[in-house]
């Protein structure tokens, strides 16, 4: 019996076409206001490589730029390797439509060797995930719903704020896929972008914002990854400054041992 391909191996799917772009389709699963929740569309950039005959090793970094909103329907994915060393490989990938270039993306893959190891930044200390209240997301955005969300501190409250009277940026939650499904690299490039848009948060209202690149660095294997298997990740977000109509996004995901398995920011435009 075939078992069914998760929620997000269906969005992330690419089929290479005869001339060697990666033909794929969004997915209303993961639909958001106005388009596909991006952290698919980096996943399903990151799994464009991941799956080339050639590729050396596990992904290191993933930097998306959102050049343009993502419509409903087909796109294609040219992959390019920009180069590949001793020890390190480059890609470059490019989404389109009809209507032109909508994102952009570059990976850098790496063969990871045991080595001296450190690791200054802590995991938070949060309750047991079952203890917390699961966020709810019945008749919300869809790709809210492919996640299970419990926060410890700063969820997201619509109330809003004065302007001189923001609220924290700062977030602290339990994270993981909904259906359950066990971490990889094609995961764990979406959860890196779950964190709700800090603006949203600190005004208490909806403004208009939308990514515009986001960058994701990864500091595990993929057998650092498997050791995870389904578990809740724990994940922390904030904010180092709103101005000009630009704002950056930072996070933070460790997996159920403390492990630091991948940090991120991204620039994220405004309007008020």
């Amino acid at each position: 019996m075939t078992t069914p391909l998760h929620p997000l191996d269906l969005a992330t799917q690419l089929t290479p076409s005869d001339d060697g772009r990666l033909m794929g389709r969004t997915s209303g699963a993961y639909w958001n206001m106005m388009g596909p929740f991006g952290g698919t569309t980096a996943a399903t950039l990151l799994r464009a490589a991941l799956e080339a005959p050639q590729r050396l090793g596990d992904p290191v970094a993933l930097t998306v730029n959102f050049c343009a909103p993502i419509a409903e329907g087909a796109f294609e994915i040219g992959l390019s390797e920009a180069r590949t060393n001793r020890s390190t490989q480059h890609w470059t990938m490019v989404l389109s439509q009809e209507h032109g270039i909508a994102a952009t993306a570059s990976a850098v893959f790496a063969k990871r060797r045991e080595t001296w190891a450190h690791q200054p930044a802590e995991r938070p200390t949060l309750p047991p995930a079952e203890t917390l209240p699961r966020l709810e997301t019945e008749g919300r955005n869809a790709w809210l719903q492919r996640y299970e969300f419990r926060f410890a501190e700063g969820p997201m409250v619509l109330d809003p704020r004065a302007d001189n009277d923001p609220a924290s940026a700062y977030s602290e939650l339990h994270v993981r896929d909904l259906p359950e499904r066990k971490l990889d690299f094609v995961s764990l490039a979406a959860l890196t972008d779950i964190f709700f848009v800090r603006i949203f948060q600190v005004r208490g209202r909806l403004v208009p914002a939308g990514t515009v690149s986001l960058t994701s660095y990864f500091h595990t294997d993929a057998a650092g990854l498997e050791a995870q298997g389904t578990k809740p990740l724990t994940g922390t977000a904030d904010s180092n400054v709103f101005r000009q109509g630009f704002f950056d996004q930072t996070a933070k995901l460790w997996g159920a041992d403390g492990t630091l398995l991948a940090t991120t920011v991204q620039t994220v435009y405004y309007k008020e």
